[in-house]
């Protein structure tokens, strides 16, 4: 299609060779832009995507296996329970009988698939069109492999696998088996993400040249998650730059669209140390000496009481039907989530810093800092006639040229069945997409190819080479 058809197709305002949009007076904080620079503008002209809906609409639902059935099997499943004309979940494997449980009721799966194992259901002859493995990342790579053999599609939770050389073995396996390969790059599908991706495509900031990118973990979420969680050994799964940061070494790719050659990183541990205790502080957060909680619970911002038991945050994790307080209570006596978190012998990355060079000359900055009181990424893009900044709710666009201001700031529970999607809605479009790709067996219709997603997982390895060996690496 031609450029102008290309720009109705994704619905981005235009007006002669600009884009357009409120009057951002309001809209901008003191530093943000001189004021006297920006002409009034209708309030009701903004930058606008147009979504496509979540419903598949096949002619016959894709049926599915699933292999990990805790929070993001669960999540990716769950489209099934929405849209039961275009994905049907036919079997489960996992060792958690809870999670097992709670998937065959949700989806009436027959006993004879239900397993505990993922050998055991990869051992019977292919009874779905497709398997989703959303187990923990060292478990990615032999269930995978073994899913492309026996004939099946793959929705690929990511990290993809531990290791640059199992990432690239599943892409020959699926090359080899010529099967569809779809990773979970979920905010390339939040209409966030795609509206900024058209408005760069759209040429309304000239050529792109350089790009900064942000991605803040939360405290809590660092604690929770690369502490105390499922990801505090990088040798054990995958380091952060990937367990956390492959979205945004994705995304960052995706926008620039052109291949990465050099990349530098520098990153360590700083506050998560055994060095950094406290004088006094118990192994665990509550009921330690005499049925008495750690004396720097009330005042440490990561005590295991307040973020479970007060603030009720990341309950998922426990298992525990109706999240009852003592059962969770419980689990934080027995559990590395009751554990002080300077004695959780973690080695992951709290703070990361990476220089990235892309084929003709474009650069990004990357930086993830685990102390931030929010999430959400922050993105700048600097082009040759337009600036482009947001925070994964809202973002604005600087025309050089006519001084205007564009915004896109939809929410996602306003767009039609976005609502109750995670990843800013881009949970369910991945699996809208995957599962069209399946039934037309056309890996075209995916947002990313596995080739490119290994591509950026490269990148991520070579940055951590970087770290570790303080030398800038080339990306092939």
């Amino acid at each position: 299609m031609d450029r102008l058809e290309f720009l109705k197709r994704l619905g981005v305002l235009t007006v002669g060779a600009s884009l357009v949009g409120i009057d951002a007076k309001a809209m901008v904080s003191d530093g943000d832009l001189m004021e006297d620079a920006i002409p009034e503008v209708a309030a009701s002209e903004k930058i606008n995507t147009i979504t496509e809906p979540l419903n598949a609409k096949l002619d016959k639902p894709i049926t599915v296996m699933v292999i990990g059935a805790g929070n993001r099997g669960y999540t990716y499943a769950r489209y099934a329970e929405r849209f039961p004309q275009s994905m049907k979940v036919v079997g489960v494997a996992d060792l958690n009988p809870y999670r097992r449980e709670r998937l065959q009721k949700k989806h009436d799966i027959p006993a004879e698939n239900i397993f505990e194992d993922f050998n055991d259901a990869l051992a019977k002859p292919k009874f779905a069109d497709a398997v989703i493995i959303a187990t923990p990342d060292n478990l990615h790579y032999e269930p995978c492999m073994k899913a492309l053999a026996l004939g099946y599609d793959v929705l690929l939770e990511k990290p993809v696998a531990p290791t640059e050389k199992e990432c690239r073995d599943i892409l020959k396996q699926a090359r080899k088996y010529n099967r569809i390969v779809a990773v979970c790059h979920v905010l390339r599908y939040a209409p966030y993400f795609r509206a900024l991706k058209d408005v760069v495509d759209s040429g309304a900031i000239g050529d792109l040249v350089s790009i900064q990118h942000m991605e803040p973990i939360e405290y809590g979420h660092m604690a929770h998650s690369y502490v105390r969680g499922n990801w505090p050994l990088s040798e054990k799964t995958t380091p952060i730059i990937l367990a956390k940061s492959c979205h945004d070494l994705d995304i960052m790719r995706w926008l620039v669209n052109k291949p990465c050659e050099v990349i530098s990183a520098e990153g360590s541990l700083h506050l998560f140390r055994p060095e950094n205790m406290p004088e006094g502080a118990t192994e665990r957060c509550i009921d330690n000496v005499d049925g008495k909680d750690c004396p720097h619970e009330k005042e440490c911002p990561y005590s295991a009481k307040h973020v479970y038991l007060e603030k009720k945050k990341h309950l998922y994790v426990f298992d525990v039907p109706g999240n009852d307080p003592k059962l969770i209570r419980e689990k934080l006596k027995t559990t590395n989530y009751g554990r002080c978190v300077f004695r959780c012998n973690n080695d992951q990355c709290d703070h990361y810093v990476a220089t990235i060079r892309f084929k003709d000359g474009v650069t990004a900055s990357f930086t993830m800092d685990a102390f931030t009181p929010w999430g959400g990424r922050r993105t700048r893009i600097m082009g040759t006639k337009g600036f482009i900044e947001g925070d994964m709710k809202t973002f604005k666009f600087y025309d050089f040229r006519t001084g205007h201001t564009s915004i896109w700031d939809k929410k996602v529970s306003e767009i039609a069945d976005y609502k109750g999607s995670g990843h800013g809605g881009g949970d369910h479009a991945l699996v809208r997409d995957f599962v069209r790709a399946v039934s037309a067996q056309d890996e075209s219709l995916l947002s990313s190819t596995i080739d490119v997603s290994i591509e950026s997982h490269v990148m991520g390895f070579m940055a951590e080479k970087s770290r570790k060996s303080m030398k800038k690496m080339k990306v092939e």
